[in-house]
């Protein structure tokens, strides 16, 4: 049967529990059904067509998942993009608050807050909004991008603007459900899914490597986690080779790989451009640099400038993604240099272009 349990102390958590009670520690689910290609449900386009891998119940939907993987060439460098930018609200984060707020659903909550820069809340607002719960976003007074504050607000969701948002909202948790993308391990077991497509779209096959932005790296871990389960249903031979890139002024996953250090070490953040990326202490980091090493993977750093540069390059190759999402694609000279011209590469792009476009355009 699966159960929560601490990453640090290993105790047991309660279904509506976002971190450790005893130690403080991130929790993650355990003892999850096995991965079996024969339940899949083919009829079901959307990321429930992995019900049977998941130990929920699918109460509310908006057509999640199943995101397209296509071939992309870029200044000669090839790749396969997961756009994960074409979820229902814009962003890979629908996948884990989809899953999220069912779990939170079969467990009677009525309100639900998160700390977030605006995907994340945007998504919460919209799904909330559909199983009747009230949404309270928190955002970085400082650092939250204003046309994403209009986005949650359209979804229903109700803004707090705070200089600490962080010791706020920890705070609100003590009566308020706190459904944190960070923490919640029900938001970390919908990012699977994005593997379990991958291997699907590919033939039943793995990529040889996997890209992606990483900030408090949920859809990293997901990919990572999800060709784990494949793998042990002896479907791949092997997971691939995991690939954080981050934003050369917040790049603690990138320091702690450097220094085969087991922790992110702490840092001091400077400006980014890549907002959705903007995490100097990643709840699941000793995770993160763990999947690394378990892979074989490595850490990448991407200026400002090669960002926007590829940012643009990717608009009018057609793909309307944000800065986030670009971060990857400014890193493919990097790439390809140390996993070969011919090794397989899927990278995903996170976060939709439309959401600021007049902020960029």
């Amino acid at each position: 049967m699966t159960e929560i349990l601490c990453n640090g102390c290993g105790a047991a958590a309660e279904a509506l529990d976002w971190r450790c009670r005893a130690c403080g520690g991130s929790l993650d689910l355990v003892n999850l059904p096995a991965f079996d290609p024969a339940r899949i449900d083919a009829r079901d386009f959307s990321l429930w067509r992995y019900q049977a891998m998941l130990p929920l119940e699918r109460r509310f939907s908006l057509g999640e998942g199943m995101t397209p993987l296509v071939p992309l060439e870029l200044d000669g460098l090839r790749c396969y993009a997961k756009l994960e930018h074409l979820n229902p609200t814009g962003s890979f984060k629908d996948r884990g608050v989809a899953t999220l707020i069912n779990h939170l659903a079969a467990y009677g909550a009525k309100a639900v807050i998160d700390n977030s820069s605006g995907n994340a809340g945007a998504s919460l607002a919209a799904y909330a909004g559909l199983a009747g719960m009230a949404a309270t976003v928190y955002v970085p007074a400082a650092t939250a991008v204003e046309s994403k504050k209009r986005l949650i607000r359209s979804f229903g969701g109700h803004i707090v603007e705070s200089r600490d948002y962080l010791a706020d909202i920890y705070a609100a948790a003590e009566t308020t459900t706190y459904a944190s993308h960070a923490w919640s391990p029900y938001f970390a077991l919908g990012q699977q899914t994005a593997a379990w497509e991958t291997w699907e779209q590919l033939g039943r096959r793995a990529p040889d490597a996997v890209a992606a932005p990483v900030g408090h790296g949920g859809l990293f871990l997901g990919f990572y986690r999800g060709f784990q389960a494949l793998h042990d249903a002896g479907l791949i031979e092997r997971v691939p080779r995991m690939i954080a890139v981050q934003s050369a002024g917040v790049d603690p996953i990138v320091r702690g790989w450097e220094a085969r250090s087991e922790i992110p070490p702490a840092i001091e953040p400077a400006h980014s451009v890549a907002d959705g990326i903007l995490v100097d202490k990643p709840v699941r980091g000793k995770q993160i640099l763990a999947a690394l090493y378990d892979t074989d993977g490595f850490a990448l750093r991407v200026s400002n400038e090669a960002i926007l540069a590829a940012q643009k390059r990717l608009h009018k190759r057609g793909l309307m993604i944000e800065s986030t999402s670009a971060a990857p694609a400014a890193a493919l000279t990097q790439i390809r240099s140390l996993i070969g011209k011919d090794a397989s590469l899927a990278v995903a792009f996170t976060g939709s272009g439309l959401k600021s476009i007049g902020d960029t355009i």
